[in-house]
């Protein structure tokens, strides 16, 4: 069977994951990382009055006197939340700050370090235009205006937005039922006294962790005995409710790997094996209407497929638009041999150096290696076209962790 290749895979689970229908009400302080059910719209504009933008002096544009210099007879004061309570005629100005209301008459403001005072007469030799350091009201957003749309994934900066617009609460999808399961012998869970031959189930920790920051209600099926009466159980009492499973290991071609035959059984398997390393072992199909992943049982393999292909699928059934994992440019500090074929995430470490970004990767890239992948920011792909990489050489890196959410940095 050949290998699928990784974009098409990521086409595939999308499709495959159509957006839940139902919806519910919650509190914009409370949403965060759930997904607009409609589109949003402003009720009122935003700024609803018009402002300054400076501290200064608020005015009517016009002509400078005849010696070339501006001057106005200041005549009140407008504060935020404390409006001037007259307007502006010819010669005269009001004291204005940031974000206060614009007085009536007035079409600029004058900045207050251009100005020299003598009493209540202000001067100032720079030119005054029409507009300046002025917002008009619905600057930000017209009443009526569009907000957000159905389907967009809401921050904290689309929620301020809407807060600002007077909302406090907002439709989103509800949370997608997702069931998570591990298989095999070997594991025993965290804290446990291991027996001789098992290692600790590092990659169920890891995946409810990751979940966290998905719009989900968690089902913790546990570990799953390699029995294929056992995992065939599980399958249909995770299907029951859950709309995605996530499973990890027993993907592979072993003896005792008996998820992707148990898949078969009690559902169906759309496809298998795809031209990624590490994670080359995924399983995704159905059982029954859940949508079902056999993530690689080795814990590297198991994040970097659940990042790739779970994490959209996700965001896909809450109803946010898909779109690919944004990647910056970077350029080697180490050398990396790969072999054409497969499409490779290597772990590393990008930094800032003049123009740009520079990224190391370390030399021992086993999927067992969870140390490498803590030690990392960011995971660099390699095309399945390319060879052997040189230091020097240009590559697009996938940032991980907090890095994900820095603002970007300037280079020195």
């Amino acid at each position: 069977m050949a290998l699928l290749d990784v974009d098409q895979a990521w086409r595939q689970v999308v499709a495959l994951a159509q957006p839940i229908a139902d919806s519910e009400v919650v509190a914009c302080a409370e949403a965060v990382g759930r997904v607009a059910a409609v589109d949003v719209e402003a009720p009122i504009a935003l700024p609803s009055f018009d402002a300054s933008a400076m501290d200064g002096y608020a005015v009517a544009a016009g002509p400078p006197s005849a010696d070339g210099a501006y001057r106005w007879r200041v005549v009140g004061r407008s504060a935020a939340g404390h409006p001037a309570d007259r307007g502006v005629g010819e010669g005269e100005a009001i004291r204005i700050f940031t974000g206060a209301v614009l007085p009536v008459g007035a079409d600029a403001v004058v900045l207050q370090e251009d100005v020299a005072c003598a009493g209540d007469v202000i001067e100032s030799r720079q030119p005054v235009r029409p507009e300046q350091h002025v917002r008009r009201r619905g600057n930000d957003v017209h009443k009526g205006g569009k907000l957000c749309a159905a389907g967009t994934s809401l921050t904290a900066y689309h929620l301020s937005w809407l807060a600002a617009c007077g909302i406090s609460r907002v439709s989103v999808t509800r949370r997608v039922r997702v069931a998570v399961l591990s298989t095999g012998d070997e594991v025993a869970e965290v804290g446990e006294r291991l027996a001789p031959g098992q290692v600790v189930d590092a990659n169920r920790f890891a995946l409810r962790l990751l979940l966290k920051e998905k719009p989900i209600q968690l089902r913790d099926l546990g570990r799953v005995a390699d029995r294929a009466d056992a995992i065939r159980a599980a399958l249909a009492e995770a299907a029951q409710d859950a709309e995605l499973i996530v499973a990890s290991g027993g993907v592979s071609v072993g003896e005792a790997d008996f998820v992707r035959q148990a898949l078969e059984a009690s559902g169906s398997l759309d496809f298998w094996r795809i031209a990624l390393k590490p994670g080359k072992p995924l399983a995704v199909g159905r059982v029954g209407d859940a949508l079902f992943f056999g993530l690689p049982g080795n814990p590297v393999s198991t994040i970097v497929t659940y990042l790739l292909f779970v994490a959209p699928a996700i965001d896909a059934l809450a109803g946010a638009s898909p779109r690919p994992p944004l990647t910056v440019p970077a350029t080697l500090r180490t050398s990396v041999r790969h072999s054409p074929g497969r499409r490779e995430y290597l772990r590393g470490v990008a930094t800032p150096e003049p123009g740009g970004l520079a990224v190391a990767v370390d030399g021992d890239q086993g999927s067992n290696r969870l140390g490498t992948l803590a030690a990392a920011n960011c995971l660099v792909i390699v095309g399945e076209e390319r060879g052997d990489l040189a230091v020097g050489d240009s590559v697009q890196v996938l940032l991980l962790g907090g890095d994900r959410s820095h603002p970007l940095r300037t280079f020195d």
